[in-house]
């Protein structure tokens, strides 16, 4: 069954060029595999596809997570802020924010879009 496999998380962008300068020098990614279509970056024991889409962007809400241990989250956080990325706020019950990182109980978080507008997350915790 499919619980069995490791899935990958793919997202739509309208300029594979574009997107490959946020993922690879921003985010700091590397290519795994590329394509005529996209490009294919491991992330721990996982995959992200990037590919060429006309539906690029329409999703509103959070397309990726990637989760980090507690020790580390400051460090990604302070090299994603390095690198010129802004987090975004939303009103959502029971969380609180301080200087734009999500901050509860049981975890850290922030979330940030790509040029395409993907909702990506980085938190700490399990997701």
């Amino acid at each position: 069954m499919l619980s069995d496999h490791t899935p990958v998380a793919t997202l739509p962008t309208a300029d594979v060029a574009r997107a490959r300068g946020f993922y690879e020098n921003t985010l700091g990614l590397t290519p795994l595999e590329e394509d005529p279509g996209g490009v294919m970056y491991k992330c721990g024991s996982g995959k992200l596809f990037v590919y060429q889409s006309e539906y690029a962007g329409m999703n509103q809400a959070t397309a990726v997570s990637f989760a980090v241990p507690d020790e580390k989250f400051d460090d990604e956080v302070d090299a994603l802020r390095s690198k010129g990325v802004t987090f975004q706020t939303f009103d959502y019950e029971g969380m609180d924010w301080k200087d734009d990182v999500m901050v509860s109980e049981q975890m850290r978080a922030v979330w940030f879009s790509d040029p395409d507008g993907n909702v990506l997350n980085v938190g700490t915790g399990t997701m």
